[in-house]
């Protein structure tokens, strides 16, 4: 496996990272959802930009070489991982605007040309582990179609999970049988996402209705039984504390206001950064998640776009809620401009929608929010989404280590990649869980070269 990036490609990449680094450097932007929440109090000058800095390296630098850097070895497709987490860390890093994009840009030109530079030298090895690392990628698609089962079992309970699982399972055997040009993935995910949006809607106009009844008892209560303090009750405390609470309700919400117009007041920054990704985008060479990765690599664009829509379902909540409390908005938007972009026939096309649809996002995120406020199953939802996510990804990419484990070494492989996972495991995960296995495959590479070298080690064909 090699990297083949187009001079567009090259360009691009470089351009979007200098600029996300530049939104980070503003604190208008980030893309770990992680960091998100901190930036205000730097924004406000409560957080030193060292500090700041700290935080921001201690939550990404897992993800970029244990995930990000892996997931582009493997399928030979970027991700937001090994481009955008960096650039979060430069821009916070940097004291100075015209710093960022400097530093940004730098880190673009590291990934298109070390990277290709690093594929390149990892083929002429005896044990080549990043054409190993292409057993991670079955696991991963397949696996990663039942998280809206294990979504639905986390908010519904077993057996309408057990029903989910099943008829997800019934329709991966049908697209397998009948409908071969389909990747089963897709369907898989679709009918498991369309029960789950089934479910809580019919939970949230059960809670409604509820809600609704009880509404209605209040108001056909004897007025005296309303209004008479029952014994030992304080009036005047009581009516302090709720006007307490309603002061403080004002107050986040004229904060969250006031975070929401500075995101508008920048909306041009942020439609140039659409621009850029939708241009990246749409030359299939990134890829907005693990399971897309390798999906893009194959040339299946339109059942990317499919995942990566139902990914956006659950992360769209927590890109809104953290974007209005920390004043600072997710790099790339609401996710959606990966499925849009995707399909879209020319990078020119790409570049239009992308900056239309940042604009349109940053400028709707009030409204959104407040929708998402009012519909609390829904809200679950998206939480139980991504926590599915999460959840199957990490089996997912466990298995998909061990197998690239097996493929080179067989069941020495085997032992050290599942050694090592354990072993991170017991140290207290230095090494974040979805990104243990393969760092295990990268060590075990590195191991099983130098044990080649020593005439340790006998390498066998991978295939």
């Amino acid at each position: 496996m090699s990297l083949h990036l187009t001079p567009l490609v090259i360009i691009f990449t470089i351009l979007a990272t200098a600029f996300a680094a530049l939104l980070s450097q503003m604190a208008l932007a980030v893309f770990n959802d992680g960091v998100r929440p901190f930036l205000l109090d730097f924004y406000r000058g409560e957080l030193a930009r060292p500090q700041m800095t700290a935080i921001a390296f201690g939550l990404s630098a897992g993800f970029i070489f244990g995930l990000g850097v892996p997931v582009a070895f493997s399928s030979g497709v970027l991700n937001p991982w090994v481009l955008f987490l960096p650039s979060d860390i430069l821009g916070i890093l940097s004291p100075r605007k015209w710093i960022a994009p400097i530093l940004g840009a730098a880190w673009g030109a590291v990934v298109v040309f070390g990277l290709s530079a690093a594929t390149t030298a990892a083929n002429s090895l005896p044990v080549n582990f990043l054409t190993a690392m292409q057993q991670m990628s079955t696991p991963i698609l397949y696996l990663f179609s039942f998280f809206p089962a294990v979504a639905v079992t986390m908010q519904f309970g077993r057996l309408r999970g057990i029903i989910t699982f099943v008829v997800s399972i019934f329709v991966m055997l049908i697209t397998m049988k009948w409908l071969s040009s389909v990747f089963p993935g897709a369907t898989t995910m679709a009918i498991g996402v369309i029960l789950l949006v089934a479910f809580a809607v019919a939970e949230e106009v059960t809670r409604a209705r509820s809600e609704r009844l009880k509404a209605q008892a209040v108001q056909v209560a004897p007025a005296g039984a309303a209004s008479e303090p029952a014994e030992g009750d304080d009036p005047p405390a009581a009516a302090s504390a709720v006007a307490s609470v309603a002061e403080a309700d004002d107050e986040t919400s004229s904060i969250f206001a006031a975070n929401a117009a500075r995101l508008r007041r920048h909306a041009p920054y942020f439609m140039i950064m659409g621009l850029l990704l939708g241009v990246l985008v749409n030359t299939h060479m990134f890829a907005g998640g693990e399971a897309t990765s390798y999906i893009i690599a194959k040339g299946q664009f339109a059942n990317a776009a499919q995942i990566d829509f139902y990914r956006a379902l659950g992360f769209i909540p927590l890109i809104v809620t953290t974007a209005v409390a920390s004043g600072a908005f997710q790099i790339v938007g609401f996710t959606l401009i990966y499925p849009v972009a995707y399909l879209l026939p020319n990078p020119i096309l790409a570049a239009i929608a992308g900056a239309l649809l940042f604009g349109i996002e940053v400028f709707i995120l009030s409204y959104i929010a407040r929708g998402i406020a009012a519909l609390h199953t829904i809200r679950d939802a998206s939480d139980n989404i991504r926590n599915a996510i999460n959840l199957t990804l990490e089996v997912a990419i466990l298995f998909g280590s061990l197998a690239a484990g097996n493929a080179m070494a067989g069941g020495l492989g085997i032992a050290i990649v599942g050694g090592l996972y354990a072993l991170n495991e017991v140290l207290g995960r230095p090494v974040v869980r979805m990104a243990a296995g393969p760092v295990g495959v990268i060590i075990a590479g590195v191991a099983l070269n130098l044990l080649a070298y020593a005439q340790l080690f006998t390498p066998i064909p991978i295939k």
